[in-house]
């Protein structure tokens, strides 16, 4: 396995600084000190801030080749740096190792995509003459950059969801300043690392700044900003919004997502695909399956291939790859997530597999069923090892208890049928609907994002670069 230096930099205005060692980042399964980086203080972010006002210009100035090659340089780079990477985030998110390739993998596609789509920023030719008084006129319009961003990237997926806001930022020619998780700060210092070996940046193109929440209001507020784009749970994603001012802004925030399995279904494939979905990752994913509403012919069935499925997992080690369940975050999360799943338990709900807390953060995969509608096992985001089956006998009636989440991310619905394929696509209040798979599944160049709760806007490169951009329009008076 590789190893970790002791200490880390924070990068300012595409520099490493080493201002303190203030920010001590453990390993998730040992509870042990794995590395220490620096703090950025409010005079840093002010700096930070700064340096992408000044780089605005010389930013959207770069030529669609250059942009081009310094994604491509990134895309080379983390190649090299393969299992770095993975293990860096192996132990700072205590992230199964097969997990963590895999995330990687997604972290060198995402700017893959970018390079490519830095490129194609096209736009439009308009006829005006809709009506005689715009005869001889015509109009152009083209996307610019919308200028200096700020991004706050969550724990759960630190290199890929860093990625996606990172990558098409450079794509569009915007200048940012981010703040990764305090908890998994190490993959995006690493991108800060190989972004500042691109000498055609111009200073202040970037800042990776590791902040205390007290310390870390400047993301949201500074006027200065013209975009922020936030990952994380929807209390603070919000709340942020309500902060930004006059700023664009951008949610990616919770789920509780849903998955229909219908009495058509191939329940071998539902099987294996719904178990990765629920319990990947511990299940510390706002698309992970936490509800299972299954056709009530095939209910009896399908729960006790579940539940024998379920058994089977192994829990342990993130860093041996027999482990398929680590550890969750931290013991907050773990044992808040323990208090759902007993409050369930209490009011009705019947305990098929797991349930069990050790280790301060190990929870075991859990399955529940009939558990009270007013449940917050049921109603809040997990963001943990649980998943809780349902009956249903109308397929209208399923669609409905899908649409009943406050959340709306992304859904998955099992069946055979192409009607009943459209009428989810019709009526499904998310945004996303995946047939045949769980709601889990993302491709790193599709939209992507929620609705409700769920959040604003969409993620996806060229998505993405649609909300980094503003369009300019030209009118052409041809007499």
């Amino acid at each position: 396995m590789p190893t970790l230096k002791d200490t880390y930099p924070l990068y300012l205005n595409n520099k490493a600084v080493q201002p303190n060692t203030d920010l001590a980042v453990t390993d998730k399964y040992t509870g042990e000190v794995a590395f220490r980086t620096a703090l950025a203080s409010p005079e840093i972010i002010d700096e930070a801030i700064a340096g992408t006002v000044n780089a605005a210009e010389p930013m959207s100035r770069l030529a669609s080749y250059e942009k081009q090659d310094v994604l491509m340089h990134c895309v080379a780079r983390f190649k090299e740096r393969f299992d770095e990477l993975a293990y860096a985030l192996c132990v700072e998110a205590g992230k199964p190792i097969n997990d963590s390739e895999g995330e990687v993998t997604r972290l060198i596609d995402t700017f893959r995509i970018a390079a490519e789509e830095s490129v194609r920023n096209y736009g439009e030719v308009m006829p005006l003459d809709i009506s005689a008084r715009a005869k001889g006129y015509q109009a152009m319009w083209k996307r610019v950059p919308i200028g200096p961003c700020s991004f706050i990237s969550p724990f759960n997926f630190p290199l890929n969801l860093a990625a996606h806001k990172i990558a098409p930022a450079i794509a569009m020619g915007c200048p940012f300043v981010m703040k990764p998780a305090s908890k998994t700060p190490l993959g995006a210092i690493i991108m800060g690392e190989v972004l500042a070996e691109c000498d055609v940046l111009p200073e202040g193109a970037f800042s990776i700044l590791p902040a205390s929440r007290d310390g870390a209001d400047l993301f949201t507020t500074d006027e200065r900003l013209k975009l922020l784009s936030f990952t994380g749970s929807p209390g603070v994603g919000w709340d942020l919004k309500a902060k930004a001012g006059k700023k664009q802004v951008i949610l990616e925030l919770g789920g509780n997502a849903a998955v229909v399995v219908d009495h058509d279904a191939d329940l071998d494939d539902a099987l294996e695909r719904i178990i990765f979905g629920a319990f990947y990752q511990s299940g510390q994913s706002c698309i992970g399956v936490q509800r299972i509403i299954i056709h009530v012919d095939v209910y009896d069935r399908f729960k006790d291939m579940l539940v024998a499925k379920t058994k089977t997992l192994v829990a342990g080690d993130p860093k041996d790859r027999d482990t398929f369940i680590g550890p969750m975050i931290s013991e907050g999360e773990a044992t808040r997530l323990k208090g759902w799943i007993d409050d369930a338990v209490d009011g009705g709900a019947g305990l098929l597999t797991g349930g069990r807390l050790s280790n301060g953060n190990m929870l075991e995969a859990t399955l529940l069923e009939n558990v009270h509608p007013d449940a917050a096992a049921i109603n809040e985001e997990a963001f943990g090892p649980l998943a809780i089956l349902q009956k249903f006998t109308d397929f209208d009636a399923a669609l409905d208890e899908v649409n009943r989440s406050k959340f709306g991310l992304q859904a998955g619905i099992f069946t055979r049928d192409l009607f009943k394929m459209f009428d989810s696509w019709d009526r499904l209040d998310v945004g996303g609907i995946v047939i045949n798979d769980v709601p889990s599944y993302r491709v790193d160049n599709m939209p992507y994002g929620g609705v409700k709760d769920s959040g604003l806007g969409r993620e996806g490169i060229r998505f993405a670069m649609e909300d980094m951009s503003e369009i300019r329009n030209l009118v052409v008076r041809r007499t």
